[in-house]
């Protein structure tokens, strides 16, 4: 697939300070067949002067300039008007490793069941390490996301299921995204190396999730997936149930002189009387 041409979509929104950084990883690509389409989404900052300094630097790099609608819009506007067969979303403040997308591509040719390939991640910024990461499986996705949002994947999914969803408007839309495009078959590929670095921020869009907003996220994604999460994680009614056989279960348990011994110890003393505490 060497010349297989990428949508690159950089949806940016105060983040002019970051863009350069994003750009550069781009330009780095071992694979230079690709298109990079800058989203302005209203953003009040200078995101507009920079991505035109770059745009004059190189072809592949045009702008988009619509009013601010959000993070899911944003990226659904790039990804309208992207010319390739393959999507990489890139958030303007993180940076791609220079072989990402020969990797990514190389797995798509391997296997034409792959609907996602992604990566390992490193964390940058205020915190750096590995991006710890539970194994892709529907049962896992069922229960949290393990996909960031700087996954490749086909244009024709992303037409499939409607693209990013604008409901999602506080965060959490590539999960609802990756949900929508997997939860019918198709295979998941992370490359077995870090191509993808995270910047970790004080202040971020994920961190603002409060309870309440995190309630309407998994609402809305709860009534629009049910089918998903009933088949991975349980129908309601069973899960209410379940809920209930352990609180009978702990409650009988607080009853036991001995559980409230056992518990006692491992808090205190680090040992449990029914055995080693692990």
């Amino acid at each position: 697939m060497t010349n297989t041409l990428v949508s690159i979509i950089i949806p940016c929104y105060n983040q002019a300070q970051y863009l350069a950084e994003a750009l550069e990883s781009v330009l780095n690509q071992t694979h230079q067949v690709w298109e990079c389409i800058i989203v302005n989404d209203g953003s009040p900052d200078n995101t507009e002067e920079v991505a035109m300094e770059w745009c004059k630097k190189d072809t592949r790099i045009t702008y988009l300039k619509k009013a601010n609608a959000g993070l899911s819009a944003a990226r659904n506007s790039g990804i309208a008007i992207a010319q390739a067969e393959f999507i990489l979303p890139l958030d303007a403040d993180d940076k791609l490793g220079y072989n990402y997308i020969s990797l990514a591509l190389k797995e798509f040719e391997l296997d034409s069941t792959i609907k996602v390939v992604y990566c390992k991640a490193l964390k940058f910024g205020e915190e750096e390490g590995l991006l710890s990461l539970v194994p892709y499986s529907l049962y896992n996705l069922s229960r949290n996301n393990m996909i960031f949002p700087s996954a490749m994947y086909r244009k024709k999914d992303w037409k499939r299921v409607g693209g990013y969803e604008v409901d999602m408007i506080y965060g959490w839309e590539d999960w609802e995204f990756w949900i929508a495009v997997l939860k019918d078959g198709g295979n998941v590929k992370r490359i077995d190396e870090v191509c993808f670095y995270y910047r970790i921020k004080l202040v971020s869009m994920l961190k603002s999730i409060n309870e309440e907003k995190g309630k309407y996220l998994i609402d809305y994604m709860s009534v629009k997936h049910a089918d998903f999460f009933v088949k991975n994680y349980g129908s309601f009614i069973a899960m209410d149930r379940n809920i209930q056989v352990l609180n009978r279960d702990f409650e009988i348990k607080l009853k036991s002189e001995k559980f409230i011994i056992d518990v006692f110890c491992k808090k205190f003393f680090g040992f449990s009387i029914f055995g080693k505490y692990k």
